[in-house]
């Protein structure tokens, strides 16, 4: 296992020479780099990373938090990703049940304070899975919304002292239909009824016409973003 100043450097430099580089390139890398401390993380909207990096990998880790609010369109999406895909997905977990956090905090926290919600359910539960693992991969895109534009595809995620590799960051929404429609990649079932971007279902809607992606998450708030990305 290499130290945290040398992962850094690994991360700066893949950064800088695999920019341009093609998604199934950037996982190949991280692949051969990383090996078994490499691992992909899936919200179960879909399953495009996970699909490039089982061709580059087989039997990839694939890490989902199942927050206990899940629509059960994702829940399915996760189980037959699992029952089709050379993949091994890995199911994390809060501490505490939906129940428990009602009785410490009080129902429907994601409504009264959805940042420490998102923390609890989200955040902490991918900072003790991560553990293992030197690098991740993610489905983040630089066309999803302003606070993602900025998305390297290798980096160096300073919070967790890990690679964070974005490899489909350059790519746009014609550029994933494409591939789904090419490779028949599983999709959340909620991407053809009008959602662009799934989460919890307490927190997800539907989006209007001209919104990004990232519109019906936390819609009426100024929150953008769970925490997992920064």
């Amino acid at each position: 296992m290499t130290d945290g100043t040398d992962l850094r450097d690994i991360a700066e430099r893949a950064g800088r020479e695999l920019e341009d580089a093609p998604a199934s390139d950037v996982l190949r890398w991280a692949a051969d780099t990383f090996g078994a401390r490499f691992c992909v993380t899936s919200s179960m909207e879909d399953a495009v990373v996970a699909h490039l990096a089982s061709r580059v990998r087989p039997g990839v880790d694939v890490l989902f938090l199942d927050t206990g609010y899940h629509f059960p369109e994702t829940i399915g999406t996760r189980d037959a990703v699992g029952a089709v895909m050379d993949v091994n997905v890995v199911t994390l977990t809060p501490e505490r049940s939906v129940a428990e956090q009602d009785a410490e905090h009080g129902p429907a926290l994601h409504d009264r304070d959805p940042d420490l919600c998102c923390a609890l359910r989200k955040v902490a539960p991918l900072a003790a899975g991560l553990d293992r693992y030197d690098a991740w991969a993610t489905g983040l895109r630089r066309d999803e919304s302003p606070t993602r534009a900025n998305t390297p595809v290798v980096g160096w995620d300073e919070r967790r002292g890990k690679v964070k590799i974005a490899p489909i960051a350059r790519w746009t929404q014609d550029d994933v239909d494409r591939y789904v429609a090419e490779h028949g990649v599983l999709t959340n079932p909620l991407l053809m009824d009008g959602y662009a971007s799934v989460g919890c279902a307490p927190c997800t809607s539907r989006v209007a016409a001209g919104e990004n992606n990232r519109g019906g998450r936390w819609a009426g708030r100024a929150k953008t973003e769970c925490g997992l990305h920064g």
